[in-house]
């Protein structure tokens, strides 16, 4: 629904308070002057600066640029028998901490359901006070779409060699979702200037820089592959097919995301990364950490925010490394923090059930037992995998990946790696290239996860026995024989 279609029935059904959460005022305003003309009501608008206007030419009243009171009441003197006022007030939540600005929004918004003025507060963020919260309501000014995101570009990219034809053009579109109409204009006018052309990599870094800002998440650039990941077959093949399937057939239904649970070490995150890159779409990270703030409802405002981010921005993949640590206080929160943590979870656990935006999202955890049990239930996710140390089929390409990026010797003897996580591997052949050692030397300076936490590793296979899909073979994962603490001590030895 757009803004004016919802403003519309707003007025017609005499709601004379209306908060508009919008970083676009001057988009916004044009809408409503626009509606406004089409149901020829009267029009207002006020800020700071310019003070009062109408039908965008400023009055010669006194006062009124600086007193917002003033302002307020001088929407009475359009009120009509028969139609409506509408009085826009831009950035109006500065004002709000006024006990005299409080009482005379609340008399004229009591007085606007009789002689039908609304009082429109134009704002990119929602604080009410407590005197005024039943008497708003609150809209939002939805980013642009991709239709109109390509009538920008269309109108930016005038020379038919500057705009993109077919799939390179889908890609852009795809690029630019997620921006406000100000955002996608410096965007594409930027591409112009370096390029010459409308390409998708000068929109990325705009989006990045953008999530920099509101602090909550972040974009992953790098170019990582899925084939610089040895093993996770099955994992591999159930993503890519329900993500392709997602993005190729309207009618499928819509791939909801995995929970990944395994040994530290195993490629987790490098997966949720990689698969991002393996199907063209953007992969956001959230920090959890990062919603919780010291004012009271600021974190629950940081997590719908959040939300709003990753569903606007849409195809995407969203990330929430080590969740479970976010989460971990959840069980104790109304003692410890009172129950911020459990309203975050419960938000976040509401909209991971009913999100309708195309966003796959990927959770790794290394702990199932500091969850709580409703979080991994069906249809939050589409799968929870368990990642294990890899087998020794697997263990193969992955040296093989290492000795190639760091131009290692593919044929000399390489050490027992029975215990040994992918990241070890990878630990080995840096620390062989970085001190110019055979790899046998280099792993002695590596002590496997194995072995120093073996048995947290070893409840953590029981648990995930006939629990858990397998990671690396279609199926339920069943736990492999694992070699006692003597012979871990033996291996991390050579």
């Amino acid at each position: 629904m757009t803004l004016a279609t919802s403003l519309s029935d707003h007025v017609r059904a005499c709601c004379s308070g209306i908060w508009i959460q919008s970083h676009e005022h001057e988009d916004a305003i044009a809408d409503i002057s626009r509606l406004c003309a089409e149901q020829q009501w009267h029009l207002a608008t006020w800020d700071i600066e310019q003070g009062l206007q109408f039908s965008g030419q400023a009055t010669e009243e006194s006062g009124t640029a600086s007193d917002p009171v003033a302002a307020i009441r001088s929407i009475n003197s359009l009120a009509t028998a028969d139609g409506a006022a509408l009085l826009v007030l831009t950035n109006f939540h500065r004002f709000l901490q006024s006990a005299e600005v409080i009482q005379a929004v609340a008399q004229q918004v009591t007085l606007g359901k009789r002689n039908r003025t609304f009082l429109i507060v134009l704002s990119p963020t929602v604080q009410l006070p407590l005197e005024l919260e039943k008497l708003f309501v609150v809209l939002e000014h939805d980013l642009p779409d991709r239709e109109q995101l390509e009538q920008i570009a269309r109108g930016i990219a005038t020379e038919e060699d500057e705009l993109p034809q077919g799939e390179q053009l889908q890609q852009v579109l795809d690029s630019a979702v997620g921006l406000t109409r100000h955002e996608a204009e410096v965007a594409f006018s930027l591409s112009l200037v370096q390029h010459g052309r409308l390409t998708p990599s000068v929109l990325w870094n705009t989006k990045a820089q953008t999530l920099k800002k509101s602090g909550l998440l972040s974009l992953h650039q790098g170019g990582d592959s899925l084939d610089c990941l040895g093993g996770m077959r099955a994992l591999k093949s159930f993503c890519i097919r329900a993500l392709r399937r997602t993005n190729s057939e309207e009618s499928s239904p819509q791939a909801r995301g995995v929970l990944l649970l395994g040994v530290p070490g195993t490629g987790k995150s490098a997966f949720a990364k990689g698969l991002g890159h393996e199907v063209g779409r953007p992969t956001l990270i959230m920090d959890v950490g990062a919603l919780m703030g010291g004012i009271v409802g600021e974190t629950e405002r940081n997590v719908r925010q959040a939300l709003r981010i990753v569903d606007a921005m849409s195809p995407a993949i969203l990330m929430i490394d080590e969740v479970e640590k976010a989460l971990s206080g959840v069980a104790n929160s109304g003692q410890s923090d009172s129950g911020v943590s459990a309203r975050l979870f419960g938000t976040f656990l509401t909209w991971l059930a009913d999100h309708q935006s195309d966003v796959f999202v990927i959770c790794t955890c290394n702990n199932i037992s500091a969850l709580p049990p409703e979080f991994a239930r069906a249809e939050r996710f589409d799968g929870v995998f368990f990642c294990d140390l890899p087998g020794a089929s697997h263990k193969g390409s992955i040296w093989d990946i290492y000795l190639q990026q760091y131009e290692l010797d593919p044929e000399q003897p390489k050490p027992r790696t029975d215990q040994w996580t992918g990241a070890e591997i990878k630990s080995c052949c840096r620390l062989a290239a970085l001190l110019d050692i055979s790899l046998k030397e280099a792993a002695k300076h590596v002590v496997p996860v194995a072995v120093t936490a073996s048995e947290s590793i070893e409840r953590l296979r029981n648990w995930a026995n006939g629990r858990c899909l397998d990671a690396d073979a279609p199926g339920i994962y069943a736990r492999r024989a694992s070699l006692s603490r003597n012979a871990a001590r033996d291996i991390s030895a050579n």
